[in-house]
């Protein structure tokens, strides 16, 4: 699959679309998920023009991997979490719904449930809140 330089990724790495950012790289940039799973769901993306897992260059896949591994500890922490669940689709069938490389840092709470994959749309008060709270958890680091 060719990669399309206008899917919502691109626009939000262009700046045409804003974020709730709490990270950013040279390589990479993290911000929460417009239709959270859970409090704090996350996303970190490659800045490199890459569909899928098969498309990017294993440097910056490596760069990639290694802040999801930097942010989700903190993450985690920050929203009072017992564990986090790491997510990457690739391909529509697999539920890629944005073919821009990206990973979900999900934290998860004992007996909470998920809410479904790209349901429904988050305040945005509260999502600016919950970014900020990761923010100072990641400046204490």
């Amino acid at each position: 699959m060719a990669y399309d330089k206008n899917n919502v990724f691109a626009k939000v790495l262009r700046g045409e679309i804003p974020c709730h950012k709490i990270y950013e790289d040279e390589d990479t940039l993290a911000f929460l998920d417009i239709m959270p799973r859970t409090d704090g769901h996350a996303l970190v993306i490659t800045k490199e023009k890459a569909s899928d897992l098969f498309d990017i260059s294993p440097k910056a896949l490596a760069k990639l991997m290694a802040v999801v591994q930097k942010l989700a500890p903190q993450i985690k922490e920050a929203m009072g979490a017992n564990g986090v669940l790491i997510q990457q689709f690739n391909g529509a069938a697999a539920g890629q719904t944005v073919f821009h490389l990206h990973v979900h840092i999900i934290p998860r709470k004992e007996g909470d449930a998920l809410k479904p994959h790209a349901g429904k749309m988050a305040d945005q008060t509260k999502l600016a809140a919950t970014a900020e709270k990761i923010r100072k958890k990641l400046l204490k680091k």
